[in-house]
C-alpha cells in the first residue's frame, strides 16, 4: 500500500517536468518552421528574362551583316517598350553575342538604360542560361539571340522541351521567362 501512496505524490512532481519538455519541444518546432518559412520568403524572387532575336538584318551577303532599316526600327520600338528608365520594371542587363545586328539591335536600348551590354559566347546556349540565372538573380534581363538559339536558350530557362523553332525570316517573337528559385519556370510568348 506504502509504494502505491508514493507513486501518486512523485506523479504531480514530474508534470511541471514533462510539460516544461513538452514546451520545449513546440517552442523549438515552431522556431524551426519560422526559419524555414523565412527562408522561404526571402529566396523565392524569381529573375525575369526577356529573350528576342536580333533585329532584321541586311540582305547582304556579307558574313556580319548590320541591321537594315526594318531592323533599326524594331531596335527603336525596344526602346519605347523597355526603356523607362525610372520604372519598376526597369531590364538590369542585357546579354548579346558579338555579331554586329545583335550589337546594334541592343544599342539604342543600352543607351537609354545607361547600361552596357554584355557580350557572351552564343555557341553555348544551355551555359548562358545558366550564367544568367547566376548573375542576375532577382533581376530582369534581356538576352539578344539568334534564330537558332533563341529556342535553346528560353528551354534552358524554362526546363521545357517544347520551345517551337523560329522561321528564318520571323524576327517579332518574343519569349518572357520567369525563373524562379523555387518551383517551375513560366513561358509567355509574345509577338512586338
Amino acid at each position: 500500500m506504502k509504494s502505491a501512496h508514493a507513486n501518486l505524490q512523485r506523479g504531480p512532481f514530474l508534470i511541471p517536468i514533462w510539460l516544461t519538455g513538452i514546451g520545449a519541444i513546440a517552442t523549438f518546432g515552431v522556431a524551426v518552421f519560422a526559419i524555414i518559412a523565412f527562408w522561404i520568403w526571402f529566396t523565392a524572387n524569381s529573375t525575369v528574362v526577356v529573350v528576342i532575336r536580333h533585329a532584321e538584318k541586311e540582305s547582304v551577303s556579307a558574313p556580319d551583316p548590320p541591321l537594315s532599316e526594318a531592323g533599326q526600327a524594331r531596335a527603336a520600338l525596344l526602346v519605347r517598350m523597355f526603356g523607362e528608365t525610372q520604372s519598376a520594371g526597369r531590364l538590369d542587363a542585357i546579354y548579346t553575342s558579338s555579331a554586329l545586328r545583335n550589337r546594334m539591335t541592343a544599342a539604342p536600348l543600352a543607351a537609354r538604360l545607361g547600361i552596357v551590354p554584355i557580350v557572351a559566347p552564343s555557341d553555348d546556349p544551355k551555359g548562358l542560361a545558366r550564367r544568367i540565372v547566376r548573375e542576375n538573380s532577382g533581376k530582369r534581363v534581356m538576352v539578344i539571340g539568334h534564330v537558332n538559339t533563341v529556342p535553346e536558350i528560353v528551354a534552358a530557362l524554362s526546363g521545357r522541351s517544347d520551345i517551337p523553332q523560329i522561321d528564318e525570316k520571323e524576327y517579332s517573337n518574343m519569349y518572357i521567362v520567369t525563373v524562379p528559385r523555387i518551383g517551375h519556370a513560366n513561358v509567355l510568348r509574345l509577338s512586338y
